[in-house]
């Protein structure tokens, strides 16, 4: 719940020494410790480059695209920051040099600024700040992370407005963290501060002097190091905080506590906790992730491997998050293992290799590559009892597997892959032409959260009423009713049927006109969403003889945490246990 009539407290996070030294989980968890002391946490990612958001931005080189509920293409922090706090933000909550940019040459067009000479200063960080208030109003701290490394062109605006917006509001309303890297060169074996005071001196060029400095390493800080950083910082050595390397994200915030960062914080601001912080919950999850009873090793089959394994571990992070919030809940590990499509096209990988997987995952994706060799994978889920879970793309080709070799629709395809197909069994739906016209969807895509009707008999209902969705979709159905921008997104709503609602990201739909010859033959259609009252989107698909078979035209591991895992995760994971376990019972 937002308060309201307070003033905002900031906190601004920037990076030093080197990209990707992990601002964005070190925001996170500085959230999730404000949180769970008992204020109100709002957060912002700047991202400096000039493109308007990441919905263009190649998934190997920038990483997974984050949707927002209302339709926003974001920076992967945003996804960081809504699985540590479990709050859901908006496309507002990022902000990029293109949309700076684009919103000042709208109001000079417009004649705004009544003839004046635009320029960098002030105008352009006169709308940095706008929009840093505008996210943080009713929000007791707002959490500010400055994309890139300290000493890059791009940052100068954006560190010049957070400067500006400190004498605006007072130095007492705002804080500044630094997260910096110490390497340790092989040759020497020495833990180095230098890069670090490098990092200190760019920063204080522009007038900021880090308030807190956390410094990530491979090995702990010794007290050697943070000495020799508390004097050219010239800050007290209790605000040098050791984040040294882990392998489990949740495990930060709980490092950090260890260092007392909360409280430490909080008495910059002259504020004390609001309540007794619990971290039981945490801890709990955290162990089970770090020794779990069970082991699992699921098969992820996706084709963004152009540049390498990390990079395809990025596109699909929140996947492999959700994963891991549902073995939480089962209290099993996961392991992923990510299979190239165009391997499995080529024949490289078989079904010999397939059967060591406990269940298979066909994530979402763009473009005929690869495409053959996913629907070889499930297909053979399909025939073979073996769990799978089919997200965005996955569902469509599953329809597309399905209709081809159950249904003896030779060729079946989607017509973005194959344009003039006989049997276009993924097609796109004519209807949606108006709301693209009145700028409903982005682009060309059907994009955020969508409400979808449930059939009560269906495995994916009993899933959503287990994990109690079903009555927290409530809240968010209530939301969108009153909000006249976004209520287009319940479509036709049915009384008295069970309701939830998932974000999306995709451009083409089930083809209605094959649904009944789909269903007759045993694929189910477990879920629909109602653009009007006489006509549907196919949301949800299931085999009900199967062990596990569904997927979905929705991404649900943009809204699962690890405080609410997503319903199918946690349905997909918990069958590959009983398969496993089955197999090793030799029940199978």
């Amino acid at each position: 719940m937002k308060n309201k009539n307070i003033f905002p407290k900031y906190i601004v996070v920037t990076g030093g020494v080197i990209s990707g030294v992990g601002k964005g989980i070190a925001t996170a968890s500085i959230g999730m410790i404000l949180k769970n002391y008992g204020y109100t946490v709002t957060t912002i990612k700047i991202d400096p480059y000039i493109n308007f958001d990441a919905g263009t931005l190649r998934p190997t080189e920038h990483g997974e695209v984050w949707v927002t509920d209302d339709g926003g293409e974001i920076d992967q922090d945003l996804g960081n920051y809504e699985r540590f706090l479990n709050q859901h933000f908006s496309k507002k909550n990022n902000i990029t040099t293109g949309q700076i940019y684009s919103k000042v040459i709208e109001n000079e067009r417009d004649g705004k600024f009544l003839g004046q000479t635009v320029q960098l200063i002030p105008h352009i960080s006169d709308e940095i700040k706008r929009r840093i208030k505008e996210v943080g109003k009713n929000y007791e701290f707002v959490l500010i992370e400055i994309g890139g490394t300290i000493g890059d062109y791009e940052n100068i605006p954006y560190l010049f407005a957070v400067k500006s917006l400190e004498r605006e509001i007072g130095e007492e309303r705002v804080t500044y963290v630094l997260i910096t890297y110490l390497p340790t060169p092989r040759h020497i074996g020495e833990m180095k501060t230098k890069p670090t005071q490098q990092a200190i001196k760019l920063l204080s060029e522009h007038g900021i002097f880090p308030n807190f400095i956390l410094c990530r390493a491979k090995e702990p800080l010794d007290s050697v190091r943070k000495k020799k950083i508390e004097i050219y910082a010239n800050i007290d050595s209790e605000h040098v905080i050791s984040a040294p390397d882990i392998d489990t994200l949740y495990r930060v915030p709980l490092n950090f506590e260890k260092d007392n960062l909360g409280k430490k914080i909080l008495k910059e601001f002259f504020l004390k906790p609001k309540k007794k912080a619990d971290w039981s919950f945490l801890e709990k999850s955290v162990k089970i992730i770090e020794n779990p009873k069970n082991y699992l090793t699921v098969a992820m089959v996706g084709k963004y491997i152009d540049i390498g394994e990390f990079s395809l571990k990025d596109s699909y992070i929140s996947v492999s998050q959700a994963l891991e919030h549902a073995g939480v809940k089962n209290n099993c590990g996961v392991k992923i293992d990510w299979l190239s499509a165009q391997d499995i096209e080529k024949g490289i990988i078989g079904e010999k290799e397939l059967k060591k997987y406990d269940g298979i995952i066909v994530p979402g994706g763009f473009g005929k590559e690869g495409v053959e060799g996913k629907l070889k994978v499930i297909r053979y889920s399909r025939e073979n009892n073996v769990p799978f879970l089919g997200l965005c793309f996955g569902l469509q080709l599953a329809i597309v597997e399905f209709a081809r070799n159950v249904c003896k629709l030779k060729n079946a395809n989607s017509v973005e892959i194959d344009p003039q197909t006989e049997y276009p069994v993924i097609n796109f739906i004519e209807n949606q032409r108006k709301f693209i016209k009145e700028s409903r969807y982005g682009g060309t895509m059907r994009l955020g959260v969508y409400a979808a009707h449930l059939f009560e008999e269906s495995l994916v209902y009993r899933l959503y009423r287990e994990l109690n969705r079903i009555e927290e979709d409530k809240k968010i159905i209530e939301e969108l009713k009153k909000d006249k921008d976004n209520s287009f997104r319940l479509g036709y709503l049915e009384k008295d049927k069970p309701i939830i609602v998932e974000r999306h990201r995709h451009r083409y739909e089930v083809n209605n006109d094959f649904v009944k010859l789909i269903q007759d033959n045993g694929l189910y259609f477990s879920g629909y969403h109602n653009i009007n009252e006489n006509e549907r989107l196919m949301e949800f698909i299931e085999i009900k003889k199967h062990r596990f078979f569904v997927a979905t035209q929705a991404h649900p591991e943009f809204r699962s945490t690890i405080f609410s895992p997503a319903p199918l995760f946690y349905g997909f994971i918990k069958a590959s246990l009983k398969f496993k376990l089955d197999r090793l019972k030799n029940v199978i």
